[in-house]
């Protein structure tokens, strides 16, 4: 079946607005999840962009029920019934990542444009396969890396382009992932099984890696060391023991593109002092970026900077035209959907005018591919040059 979002925009007279894409989330269920926290309001805070038309969900039976919650009126229990809607133009895949390739691949397969989750794939195997079946049926693939798209994020990117700190020199960044520490919870438990390629590397470190690569550009080489020092956890309310084989302790140095030493480390948990801390050092002046956890996606973090002769730090407010394209949630950093309904503006406009403003599934197995020479140094010692 031949995507609807290019009969949608091909019939759309010049001199009118382009009418809004209809979308179809994977995964929404009545308890909300992510989808329900973060892409519904996202979605809702943009209602001349997209329409939520359509879900899928596990069962007809909790189709039909978040279809009711959600006010979704096409609600199937498979992923095959909703991508055949002529009138759902964008699949957004937002389940567990185990589950994306086969997700992602159907809705590829019925001619639509997707928006996955990140990570694309169970690694980076997956994540190709993925990427040369859109581009082999010359469809657009987007990933949910959408730390770059956050604010304070695009106007950190700013200043730094602009000059603000010089020539940058180093960066480090020193985080908290949240989950992976001593307890869990059961909606989170298979975020321990490495098997299930939802690991603190893949996700806060992936995350907020792209996050600083937007505003600083690419490692060319790195070094890194990895530990697993918990490797059993207990649930938060049961006590009951679950081993954990991922990594809760990641520890990467490298150079940059533009020469600039960089180093990471993000810890398992959340800590009694810094959760998120990351500076710029340049030879004009410095940045600061300050948090309550290393998952940059979300967007809520604060700029601090200073430059020239002045020798005291101060907040660097986010300009008002950051928040411009999403006026419904302008100033909203405490909301999972502030980032997210950005990501999905510039998602529009790159539908819109051709561009490519949010992560693609090419840029998304460039992503992997880090991620394996993380995983590489590591298990071998040894220093990695870094190539796409």
């Amino acid at each position: 079946m031949a995507s609807s979002l290019s009969s949608t925009h091909a019939s759309t007279p010049a001199s009118a607005s382009p009418a809004p894409i209809g979308v179809g989330i994977v995964g929404l269920s009545v308890n909300g999840g992510w989808a329900g926290t973060a892409h519904v309001p996202a979605l809702a805070a943009l209602p001349d962009a997209y329409e939520l038309r359509g879900l899928s969900a596990s069962s007809a039976e909790s189709a039909k029920a978040a279809g009711e919650k959600f006010g979704v009126p096409l609600a199937f229990g498979s992923v095959e019934e909703l991508v055949q809607q002529d009138e759902v133009d964008l699949v957004v895949v937002t389940v567990k990542v185990p589950y994306h390739r086969e997700l992602v691949m159907s809705a590829l397969a019925a001619g639509k444009t997707v928006l996955s989750e990140w990570p694309l794939g169970n690694g980076t195997a997956e994540a190709e396969e993925m990427a040369t079946l859109a581009q082999s049926r010359k469809l657009r693939g987007f990933v949910g890396l959408q730390a770059r798209s956050a604010p304070p994020v695009r106007y950190l990117r700013d200043l730094v382009a602009d000059g603000y700190v010089g020539e940058v020199l180093s960066t480090s960044v020193v985080a908290s992932a949240g989950k992976w520490g001593a307890t869990y919870d059961s909606r989170s438990a298979y975020v321990f099984d490495r098997a299930n390629g939802a690991t603190m590397l893949s996700i806060p470190f992936g995350h907020t890696i792209d996050g600083l690569a937007s505003v600083l550009g690419e490692f060319t080489e790195l070094s890194a060391t990895t530990a697993t020092r918990r490797p059993e956890v207990r649930h938060e309310e049961t006590g009951e023991p679950l081993p954990m084989n991922v990594e809760d302790q990641i520890a990467v140095s490298g150079i940059l593109e533009s020469g600039a030493v960089v180093s990471v480390h993000f810890r398992g948990g959340l800590a009694r002092s810094t959760n998120f801390l990351w500076e710029i050092n340049g030879t004009e002046g410095d940045l600061r970026v300050t948090g309550d956890s290393g998952h940059l996606q979300f967007g809520q973090v604060t700029l601090h900077g200073a430059r020239g002769k002045n020798a005291e730090l101060a907040e660097l407010p986010v300009p008002a035209r950051y928040d411009a394209n999403v006026p419904a949630l302008a100033g909203q950093r405490d909301t999972m959907a502030y980032t997210v309904a950005h990501a999905y503006a510039q998602l529009r406009a790159d539908l819109a005018e051709g561009t490519h403003t949010v992560p693609d599934f090419a840029h998304a197995v460039r992503r992997h591919r880090l991620l394996d020479y993380v995983q590489q140094a590591a298990t071998t010692g040894e220093r990695q040059r870094v190539s796409g």
